[in-house]
């Protein structure tokens, strides 16, 4: 009879390639790695890796079993979870990750409520840059995280939209490349001007819907953004609410442009980890948000 043991132990070694490897990932001993591989085999009456070289090779019989073992796999890993879900209380502690740019979205009322509802509870709430966040998120570090919609869908993440937010391009009013062009862009001046880019600390990240320029300068943090474009470096994407004062004060203008609408309109998700279950209070927040969202007339998506 199989155990969840037994799964865990063949995807260990698919998925690293040797039985030390494997044994290195489950904090096991090789020689446990490689007898419980052979009982597996003597049970299953298969042979599941060839060990006639230097490392074992799964064998097609090993290919033939992985789609329903990586299944198995998560079905047990769902039900652990509904299980722990099932016994879970208020957090002691729960952390939300903001991306900067929304810090001036609709995540305050939500916790005051929840303030109210639990005084005893210890609530986190940090800044960071949406990629950085989404890490938070998945290493635990962080139960839920608030950012703009993601290129793709992440199978380990569900989520509710909860606002829409419009980014603009701005830069400072005299800057020399919207002067020279006597006040109105095209695409082709995004692209050969410095772009300010609020991102994650690893550089190799990128979103091609609002890294356009050839060359960039970074920042984890919009108000230093906001800073840089001020003093005329470069351009940049940052929500309408965040910079409307500065335009107003003469100080950035919404780019405008001779082709193309400045403006690019994003949802905005909670988002939470679906490898863990969600305690009492965020899931309080969670089904605040939704219905501040429905109240205000949005269309809401179903949290998945």
């Amino acid at each position: 009879m199989l155990h969840s043991d037994d799964v865990a132990l063949f995807l260990a070694v698919l998925d690293h390639g040797s039985f030390s490897a494997a044994a290195r990932a489950l904090r096991r001993v090789p020689s446990a790695v490689s007898m419980g591989i052979a009982q597996l085999e003597a049970e299953l009456a298969l042979q599941l890796f060839d060990r006639s070289g230097r490392e074992p090779r799964p064998t097609a019989a090993a290919r033939s079993l992985e789609p329903q073992a990586r299944l198995l796999a998560a079905q047990l890993k769902a039900l652990e979870v509904q299980a722990l879900a099932l016994t879970q209380g208020l957090e002691e502690r729960l952390t939300l990750a903001i991306a900067p740019e929304l810090l001036s979205g609709p995540w305050s009322q939500p916790l005051a409520a929840l303030a109210q509802s639990h005084p005893s509870l210890e609530v986190e709430v940090l800044a960071a840059p949406q990629a950085d966040a989404l890490a938070m998120l998945h290493s635990g570090r962080a139960q839920l995280a608030l950012v703009f919609e993601r290129p793709s869908i992440d199978g380990r993440e569900g989520f509710q939209e909860v606002a829409t937010e419009t980014l603009v391009a701005v830069m400072a009013a005299d800057h020399p490349v919207l002067v020279a062009a006597g006040g109105r862009l095209r695409e082709q001046h995004l692209i050969d001007t410095r772009q300010i880019v609020v991102a994650g600390r690893d550089p190799a990240q990128r979103d091609p819907r609002i890294v356009f320029a050839r060359h960039t300068w970074r920042t984890d943090n919009a108000l230093a953004a906001l800073s840089l474009l001020t003093a005329g470096v470069g351009w940049g994407w940052l929500p309408r609410p965040f910079v409307q004062p500065h335009v107003a004060a003469g100080a950035l203008v919404e780019i405008p442009f001779e082709n193309l609408s400045n403006r690019l309109d994003l949802w905005v998700d909670v988002v939470w980890s679906k490898e863990r279950p969600l305690g009492l209070g965020a899931r309080q927040v969670v089904e605040a948000l939704r219905r501040k969202r429905q109240d205000e007339g949005g269309a809401s998506c179903d949290a998945r």
